[in-house]
């Protein structure tokens, strides 16, 4: 196998779990500021232009950070970070598109439209009228996922599943973009502070992230 990695918040999810399962891959480091990944030669494995991808050895690529981990933790099922039962699997991927329909696509697309304006107007289409609303939904939901977690350890109860990776990885990376998430929410604010003391939140940086710039 190969691993697409880059500097972006979904591929640092899958580093993450990576880093979770004791899993290394071998990796071939992809520019997406100068849009390395929008040329012919990473297009050819994968037609979407997004990282990461994952290079399988009969030259098939799988797209998308959630389906590459699906996909390794079919061949490598413990420690169980998606779930060791079909309930526990269930219950992770509902609390993972809880998140990502709801809270991240808003932080990713204000991004776009606001922030990252400059490197993407050129490459997606882009609103940038609709970023404040983008980034008011965001908090809102933020503030309505908190309230449904009163008693849980990570977002699935007593586990760490990938829910708990996407949705760090993204408010570390929106901190970093100027889209702050309110610490004193009673349950957001001290599950960030565990996900942050895990030795996977710090190691799963690329290496080319600098102090003060854009984590991910």
């Amino acid at each position: 196998m190969l691993l697409f990695d880059a500097l972006s918040p979904a591929p640092r999810t899958l580093r993450m779990f990576l880093l979770e399962k004791g899993l290394t891959l071998p990796t071939r480091q992809i520019d997406v500021f100068s849009g390395e990944n929008r040329q012919a030669a990473f297009l050819a494995h994968n037609p979407a232009g997004q990282t990461p991808a994952l290079l399988l050895d009969d030259g098939s690529c799988i797209g998308e950070a959630l389906a590459i981990m699906e996909y390794l933790e079919e061949l490598h099922p413990q420690p169980a970070l998606i779930g060791a039962t079909a309930q526990e699997r269930a219950l992770t991927r509902q609390w993972q598109r809880r998140v990502e329909l709801n809270i991240t696509e808003f932080i990713h697309n204000a991004y776009h439209y606001a922030e990252g304006l400059a490197r993407f107007r050129d490459r997606i289409p882009v609103a940038p009228e609709a970023a404040c609303g983008l980034k008011a939904v965001a908090r809102d939901r933020i503030a309505w996922l908190d309230a449904m977690l009163d008693g849980h350890e990570y977002l699935a109860g007593g586990r760490l599943t990938i829910a708990d990776f996407w949705l760090y990885v993204w408010l570390d990376f929106a901190e970093s973009v100027g889209q702050p998430f309110d610490h004193a929410l009673r349950n957001i604010g001290p599950w960030f502070t565990r996900i942050t003391a895990r030795p996977s939140a710090s190691a799963s940086l690329h290496p080319s992230c600098k102090p003060g710039g854009v984590r991910g």
